[in-house]
């Protein structure tokens, strides 16, 4: 199971970065809109929707996705997807979210499910077009976050973990986990601030070129963030009654799978460093 879990993700990895560096502005938002289909099937799926209604789902919020680049919003503002698009993706995270972990009560309304799905996925993928249009190393070095996060919190949880994080929801999950997590994030910050240190490199983006006090509290933040959209998913999915959101990727499970930290906190870095 680890070798086929190393090798998918090594495969992932290299058509990720293969199409941020190389693909036009018009390629990647094609990439994103494709991993957005796929990612609202599953979504769908956990609806219990059938495969009709999950590809109008589907097809539905691709057409959101693109819709920011059809009426050409970044000439006026900037970015590719409105501000408010972000904030209204922020609040639902910061506020929402935990009150509805802390409640963990099942609510029934597919169609309120179908609108969070829409808020959980859209304003990610518009955030990965942003982002990238500051320059793709902020990308992924915004997204190294979750991943710094998420092997940090796996490794010392199994090696410390004694008291359960949130046992009804993800019993996996270990209070000594998120202490290692956000340790190695704030390591992580260090060395962000360290290479971005004026004089440093001339090659690293003026987007990351920021003072330590400013980066450490932002990347401990979006952890804390990522953190809460893995329980999220893990809500979700216990509700549904399934282990994995799909089984695309071969000892990831689904799509969603992947990227449940990294849709909650992507929308957050896009008004942390799009000022």
């Amino acid at each position: 199971m680890l070798k086929t879990r190393v090798m998918t993700a090594a495969v992932l990895l290299a058509g990720f970065v293969s199409a941020l560096f190389l693909l036009p502005q018009n390629g990647w938002i094609a990439f994103c809109a494709v991993f957005l289909g796929l990612s609202a099937w599953e979504w769908g799926a956990l609806m219990a929707l059938a495969a009709v209604g999950r590809s109008i789902y589907s097809i539905f919020l691709v057409g959101l996705f693109v819709l920011p680049g059809i009426l050409e919003t970044s000439v006026t503002n900037g970015r590719y997807a409105p501000a408010w698009v972000y904030y209204v993706a922020g609040s639902f995270w910061i506020v929402l979210v935990p009150l509805w972990i802390g409640w963990r009560q099942r609510i029934d309304g597919r169609a309120l499910l179908l609108a969070v799905g829409a808020i959980v996925l859209v304003p990610a993928f518009a955030a990965m077009v942003d982002l990238r249009s500051i320059h793709p190393s902020l990308l992924i070095a915004v997204l190294g976050t979750v991943w710094v996060s998420d092997t940090a919190a796996y490794f010392a949880g199994r090696r410390l973990g004694r008291r359960k994080l949130a046992p009804s929801i993800s019993p996996g999950k270990t209070w000594e986990g998120v202490a290692g997590a956000l340790a190695a994030v704030g390591i992580y910050a260090l060395a962000w601030a360290g290479l971005g240190a004026p004089g440093h490199t001339s090659a690293w983006p003026a987007a990351m070129r920021v003072a330590v006090t400013w980066i450490l509290p932002v990347l401990l933040g979006l952890a804390v963030v990522g953190m809460i959209g893995d329980l999220f998913e893990s809500l979700i999915k216990r509700q549904a009654g399934v282990k994995d959101s799909g089984t695309l990727l071969p000892g990831h499970g689904g799509i969603l799978d992947r990227i449940d930290a990294s849709v909650a906190m992507l929308p957050l870095a896009v008004l942390a460093f799009m000022r």
